[in-house]
């Protein structure tokens, strides 16, 4: 923490840092939190329903011969695409299950889809929902599980000698568009 962030007793003086907790745009109003501080779920009853999509994409990177596995449909475990692509949709639907307060929102699509390039494999999920909050988590949650399931898929042929994990990794994972389109 810098100088010019910490009051004068040396800690961070943002109520916003302190409670983890995002200020509504353009006021000091916590959204996730009561007058006393206490983590509470926003409520959005009064919020008009509008059509939403949000679409996310993260990657794993995996070693050549792991990606030609994949690609031959030579993976002990079965048919990794396929496996990844039932639990990116069953993240989706599961979400607000997951992240504390995320509401639970009706989906009306979730579209997955799977790049296999020489060195990764990239996800791509797009979640459409008509509803008084956004689809963001749920898409976000679909591409850590979809790339999640693809590791657990090849991990076999992943690890080293010493049972490590040094050529896999997940990163990348963000929020590539949302749109938000009154009814």
């Amino acid at each position: 923490m810098s100088e010019d962030s910490a009051g004068e007793s040396g800690e961070n003086d943002d109520p916003l840092d302190e409670v983890g907790a995002t200020a509504v745009e353009g006021s000091e109003e916590l959204t996730h939190t009561d007058e006393e501080g206490d983590v509470q779920m926003v409520d959005v009853g009064d919020k008009p329903d509008t059509e939403r999509r949000a679409v996310a994409r993260g990657e794993i990177g995996l070693q050549p011969s792991t990606i030609e596995a994949i690609r031959d449909d030579q993976v002990e475990k079965g048919d990794v695409l396929a496996t990844a692509r039932i639990g990116a949709i069953q993240a989706v639907k599961h979400t607000w299950e997951t992240i504390p307060m995320c509401h639970q929102i009706p989906i009306t699509n979730v579209d997955c889809e799977f790049d296999v390039r020489e060195d990764r494999v990239i996800a791509t999920v797009a979640v459409e929902t008509t509803g008084k909050t956004g689809c963001e988590m749920e898409a976000l949650e679909g591409v850590t599980t979809g790339l999640n399931v693809v590791w657990d898929m090849v991990k076999a042929a992943e690890k080293d000698a010493d049972g490590q994990y040094p050529d896999t990794a997940i990163r990348d994972v963000r929020v590539l568009d949302k749109q938000k389109r009154e009814l």
